[in-house]
């Protein structure tokens, strides 16, 4: 059973101008001029910083605090983004390096313009797409939709090309109906790329540098390093890993806060941004059962926050996440985003960790969040 829910958010204008005046911890006052907001850094060039951490309503003793954090863990950078602005830069954001799983959240944003103009069915079934595998589809796993495969309530349990995923934990091949289950398969991730690229006639790699890194000005995109990868003889159906440098992935979470605008451009689909990241998997249905412990539910291969404290900065939050320690987190009810990166050299960096890491710099907020204070408002 699909579940939705639509955050009801405010007009992001006067968030800024509250934050500005908010009374923080003792020592972390804001001055009275917030910066402005709906800053976009200039194409191929640095992110502006902010001079002082209070300009934006953040304690300066907090973001050193969450900057000695990560020097104790393995993380090779991490940014935070307020209002278009720097509040926290760590380690070497230029480097190029993979994204593990982040990769899903990303082609989920390139499906949006494909399916507002037809492109992509949604509830095309693979047996009408003729999506098959070398062990072979059951007539009921053909049924399973474009949408089931985004959501990973597709059914399929065929292996996939490559690991890092729930297929361990998976029911019996044909025990579940499309749709009725969520599991975690990276079959489903690898067939939907498979999908986008028969459907739109573009490799992947083609739409991330035509649709996404030209129109954001990414500094660091390398079309050439980017090759697909797996076991072709478990799945047809490869890995589309992608690579990125830290400050080119705050420019995703940046364009996805700003629901798929950048500057005068309507790179994705408004209302796309909303139904990727509404939640279509509450927590309480996430599986396998240790899925459930955490604070998240699923959407369009994006992590949706669930069952947040009402007030809670997170209600409304959501990011993608991929192994070794690649996050990309949006909270829109701050105006911010954070993107962390731990080359699979460099160690491992956990979930917890980063969201420990990225709690400590908004704790020196006013909490809880003024309830009047108006933020993007977002249509039911």
């Amino acid at each position: 059973m699909f579940h939705s829910r639509h955050v009801m958010f405010r007009s992001m204008a006067g968030l800024i101008a509250g934050a500005a005046v908010a009374t923080l911890a003792a020592g972390c006052a804001t001055t009275p001029d917030a910066e402005p907001a709906y800053a976009y850094p200039a194409a191929g060039e640095d992110w502006p910083r902010v001079d002082d951490p209070r300009r934006l309503g953040y304690c300066p003793q907090c973001v050193d605090r969450a900057t000695e954090m990560l020097k104790d863990l393995d993380t090779t950078s991490m940014m935070i983004i307020v209002d278009g602005q720097t509040l926290l830069e760590y380690g070497d954001v230029s480097a190029i390096s993979y994204l593990a799983s982040v990769r899903k959240s990303i082609l989920a944003m390139l499906y949006g313009n494909y399916v507002a103009d037809g492109s992509i069915r949604l509830d095309a079934t693979l047996e009408e797409l003729d999506i098959d595998d070398h062990k072979g589809l059951t007539d009921a796993e053909r049924q399973a939709t474009v949408r089931h495969l985004i959501t990973a309530r597709s059914g399929v349990y065929h292996p996939a090309s490559n690991p890092g995923d729930n297929l361990a934990d998976a029911p019996e091949r044909g025990s579940k109906k499309p749709g009725e289950y969520y599991l975690y398969s990276n079959w489903d991730f690898n067939a939907a790329g498979a999908i986008f690229e028969q459907e739109v006639g573009v490799d992947i790699y083609d739409a991330l540098k035509a649709d996404l890194a030209e129109p954001l000005g990414m500094q660091d995109f390398d079309r050439s390093i980017h090759v697909k990868s797996g076991d072709l003889e478990r799945s047809m159906y490869p890995a589309y890993h992608m690579r990125l440098s830290t400050r080119d992935k705050a420019r995703i979470a940046y364009l996805m806060l700003r629901e798929g605008r950048w500057e005068d451009e309507q790179i994705i689909p408004r209302d796309w941004v909303h139904e990727m990241t509404d939640l279509i998997t509450p927590r309480s249905e996430m599986n396998p059962e240790s899925r459930r412990q955490r604070e998240f539910g699923y959407g369009y291969m994006w992590w949706i926050f669930d069952e947040q404290e009402p007030g809670s900065p997170f209600d409304g939050a959501y990011m993608g996440s991929g192994a070794y320690g690649q996050y990309v987190l949006v909270i829109p009810r701050l105006n911010l985003v954070a993107v962390h990166k731990t080359d699979p050299d460099d160690g491992r960096t956990g979930r917890q960790d980063f969201l420990d890491v990225v709690r400590e710099v908004i704790g020196g907020r006013h909490e809880p969040i003024d309830d009047e204070a108006p933020v993007i408002v977002r249509e039911p």
